[in-house]
């Protein structure tokens, strides 16, 4: 089986759980996910099966949208609420919904980050979590991302503790971090308490199954109704369609001719009658020239 399978991560479980999880309901190694989702962390998880790994690379990139809750007057070590606490200060008086939307404000667009020492990104070999646990210092790269959006979900005027914001951000985004950010331009130490993950590759929460729904598909033998096609993840690329003549020659891995029309991205998907043929993008040593990057010789009409 080949596609696309739109998860709701649970609670509880890594995404490589997951990974291992859907090999097994599926019996296929061809399996890989889109985006790592902290345990603690439930939501939507994009998981590729079969050919369907091909477009990862394509997938990984692309904006996640998240629901956030930001804690205010207690900063953990971790940036979440599993961490151990290590600054504490009373909120003596209510902060108004008009001082957050101007904080939120002022985080949206490109920002820079700094990871938290509680995550997987690698300084001189070495994972960030691998310093923090073995107490040793290590000065952490600046990284800049994208809030295209930031809305403050508070439901009250006045705020005591706790809001909601929602999120839309470039890959590589630190909720825990911009909580704890905001926190600081609102002058208290701050954590994220709460995160789920609505949207991932414009894949939204709608689209996902749970793993309840999947065993019960396999159950009546129609997990393949699940999978969703390769198509659907790539709707953020520009395509080309070709003729029967044509389809061969990509379905052989050949160069073709540059269109005359624009291309809007660069790689680009090949279709046949709406039928997802390959990825290609135009050749670095000659524009007039299209090269493939990935060919699928084994789907079915979609």
């Amino acid at each position: 089986m080949d596609g696309i399978l739109p998860l709701w991560k649970p609670k509880g479980m890594t995404s490589h759980d997951c990974v291992i999880k859907v090999r097994n309901i599926f019996h296929t190694k061809k399996v890989g996910h889109t985006g790592t989702l902290d345990p603690n962390v439930e939501g939507v998880l994009v998981i590729c099966i079969g050919e369907a790994t091909k477009i990862v690379q394509y997938l990984t990139p692309l904006n996640k949208t998240y629901i956030a809750e930001c804690y205010l007057g207690i900063s953990t070590e971790t940036e979440d609420a599993e961490g151990k606490v290590i600054d504490r200060e009373p909120i003596t008086k209510p902060i108004t919904k008009q001082e957050i939307d101007h904080v939120l404000k002022s985080f949206t667009g490109e920002i820079i980050q700094v990871p938290p020492m509680y995550s997987a990104v690698r300084v001189k070999g070495k994972r960030l979590y691998e310093y923090a646990r073995a107490n040793e210092y290590v000065e952490r790269p600046k990284r800049k991302v994208n809030i295209y959006e930031l809305i403050n979900l508070a439901e009250t005027k006045e705020i005591l503790k706790k809001f909601k914001i929602k999120v839309t951000c470039s890959a590589g985004t630190y909720i825990r971090t911009l909580c704890v950010d905001i926190g600081k331009k609102l002058g208290y130490p701050a954590h994220m308490s709460h995160l789920v993950r609505i949207e991932a590759n414009s894949f939204t929460a709608k689209e996902t199954v749970t793993f309840e729904e999947m065993y019960e598909a396999k159950q009546a033998n129609r997990l393949s109704k699940l999978l969703l096609p390769l198509i659907r993840g790539l709707k953020h690329m520009d395509f080309i369609q070709v003729d029967d003549q044509q389809k061969m020659k990509v379905l052989h891995g050949q160069k073709l001719p540059r269109p005359e029309r624009p291309l809007n991205t660069n790689p680009f998907s090949i279709l046949s009658n709406q039928q997802l043929l390959a990825i290609y993008k135009i050749h670095p040593d000659n524009d007039q020239v299209i090269k493939p990057v990935r060919v699928f010789k084994h789907l079915k009409e979609m």
